[in-house]
């Protein structure tokens, strides 16, 4: 076949010399993919037409350099750029070998997978199953999606009834394994979409879990857009002897899309943004911005000024997502702005201008944003907004993408650099309140006094409660309050300060008249006998002389009768005399 004797090179991973193509040999498969069609690729009938269907005549050099080695059960390492059709190059394939393969009559029950796609993003998993029901309507085969961020009742439902084809993402697909509801046991073909960005989510764990889950005996392929070191360590522990495929350089731009850049500061970016989609006739537009409170602040922003957008981020719920997709896609919104989560799996047709609101941190993510748009041989404009500490990502997105990108000057309208702060007001001088203020003095009446400022907010507090309770202004100067006595700690009148509360003699703790203070109770006579209750039996004390104060004359009590205490704490009134 013509195709396989100029594309397919088969490469070990472990040989330097054989880790990519040579040049010649890539820019002649390229030019030989122009001049072939789907049907000199071995493919069966109805994929044949369902490809008819779609519109499709020629392969992609992605394309027709890949499906020969599926079809043969080569494992294959294959590198190019977004939207260069990778997931129709192992799709076709998949679905043609499913279906000309012999049904096995030994299995009893619902359909076990026997192929696994794993995708980073919800999107991107959409995405693949959309393409796998779009080519295979034709040959009878099922396939389902997983992933995370719905419920997954209707996941588990569409598994029971049994699938060919099982397209997940790592987060749901453990999730589903560790409830036995996934059985990968007969699972024959593993491709890993995107693995790059997988492996930045930090799924490489959950990758090899799952890969240690499958058959021994698998074809494996793995497509990824930029090849790093950590890719290649992974692509040497799941593939055995792969076909290596790079159609183009890793992390080149399209040709076909056109780049430039605004030197801008972030205060106006907003309003730039709005002036570019006003006068450049803008029909579809895709906004990124680096952080998801940045995109949802965006959509505000143009949302007021006019233009219909929409967001679309990782805090959003799937069903949000869907929506805000359809709504673009169905041309409800002009705009969708959003942050990486859309840079790799959105495949929107018609996609005019892509926007970078916030140059990327990494380079690579660059190249994937502004392949949204100039894709199946259409052209595009990608706009990008730099400010000053922003121009570092910009030196490394063009020394990546190994060409400059032309700076455009900015409309008069717009002010490039923003405007100087206004000088702050000097804070006013405090001084503490005192007398002396002029509250305290008339002049200004009105003015709320300030209170001294302490350090400890909660002991200011309590000794503003503590003074209030001793009746002394919060707001009285030290040196004009009276001095309280030590003695007048316990007076009953809290408005008398100052006055020494007399002494109490030590004989007057039990005196008749609690009200009565001051009046020292009369010592007991030393010749009052000691006589016996005729009741009780007890020992009673005789009766107390007068007190020298001139208190009222005490009979004898009973020091145990709770009656008689109740009877002196009111004050003696009704109290009966003892028996002599």
């Amino acid at each position: 076949m013509l195709t396989r004797q100029a594309t397919l090179v088969p490469t070990r991973l472990g040989e330097v010399a054989q880790t990519t193509y040579h040049a010649v040999i890539a820019a002649r498969s390229q030019e030989i993919t122009l001049l072939i069609h789907f049907s000199s690729l071995d493919l069966c009938k109805p994929i044949l037409d369902a490809i008819a269907g779609e519109g499709y005549d020629t392969p992609t050099p992605i394309q027709a350099q890949s499906i020969p080695p599926v079809l043969e059960g080569r494992d294959l390492l294959g590198c190019a750029q977004t939207g260069t059709g990778k997931t129709a190059a192992f799709a076709l394939p998949i679905l043609n070998r499913l279906h000309t393969a012999k049904a096995d009559k030994k299995r009893r029950g619902a359909t076990k997978p026997r192929v696994l796609v794993l995708s980073p993003t919800r999107e991107l998993a959409s995405q693949i199953d959309d393409s796998f029901r779009t080519y295979g309507r034709h040959t009878g085969l099922r396939q389902t999606v997983v992933y995370g961020g719905v419920k997954q009742f209707h996941q588990v439902k569409s598994l029971k009834r049994g699938v060919d084809i099982l397209v997940a993402t790592p987060g749901r697909l453990m999730d589903l394994m560790e409830q036995g509801h996934v059985d990968l046991r007969f699972i024959e073909i593993f491709v890993l979409d995107e693995a790059d960005r997988m492996l930045d989510m930090g799924f490489i764990q959950p990758i090899r879990q799952i890969a240690a889950a499958l058959p021994a005996e698998r074809q494996t392929l793995l497509f990824s857009a930029t090849m790093p070191k950590n890719i290649m360590h992974l692509a040497d522990s799941l593939l055995q002897d792969p076909v290596k495929i790079a159609v183009t350089p890793v992390a080149s731009a399209a040709p076909l899309i056109e780049q430039s850049v605004y030197m801008v500061s972030r205060q106006a970016k907003p309003a730039l943004i709005e002036h570019l989609l006003a006068e450049r006739g803008v029909k579809r537009a895709l906004i990124f911005t680096r952080t998801k409170h940045g995109a949802d602040k965006l959509t505000r922003k143009l949302n007021h000024s006019g233009v219909k957008a929409t967001a679309i981020h990782g805090n959003k719920a799937q069903n949000a997502r869907q929506r805000a997709l359809e709504s673009f896609r169905s041309g409800q919104s002009r705009v969708l702005v959003a942050t990486d989560v859309a840079a790799r799996g959105l495949d929107v047709d018609g996609i005019t201008h892509v926007f970078n609101f916030d140059l990327p941190n990494e380079p690579e993510a660059y190249v994937h944003r502004i392949g949204r748009t100039g894709r199946a041989g259409a052209t595009g404009l990608a706009i990008s907004f730099c400010d000053r500490s922003e121009r570092g990502f910009l030196r490394a997105i063009e020394r990546i993408t190994g060409t400059g990108i032309d700076t455009v000057t900015v409309p008069d309208s717009i002010e490039v650099t923003p405007p100087p702060r206004p000088p702050r007001e000097p804070r006013p001088h405090f001084t503490p309140h005192t007398h002396t203020d002029k509250q305290s003095t008339g002049e200004n009446e009105d003015a709320k006094p300030r209170r001294k400022r302490t350090r400890n907010r909660d002991a200011d507090a309590s000794t503003t409660r503590r003074r209030r309770r001793r009746g002394d202004s919060p707001r009285q100067d030290n040196a004009t309050r009276p001095k309280r006595n030590a003695a007048a700690n316990h007076s009953d009148d809290p408005h008398q300060e100052g006055a020494a509360k007399p002494k109490r003699n030590a004989a007057a703790k039990r005196s008749d008249s609690p009200r009565q203070e001051g009046a020292a109770k009369p010592k007991r006579n030393a010749s009052a006998k000691t006589k016996r209750s005729p009741s009780s039996g007890r020992a009673r004390t005789g009766s107390h002389s007068e007190a020298s104060a001139g208190g009222p004359k005490r009979t004898a009590r009973t020091p145990d009768s709770r009656a008689s205490r109740k009877r002196a704490r009111a004050g003696g009134r009704g109290r009966r005399s003892n028996p002599s």
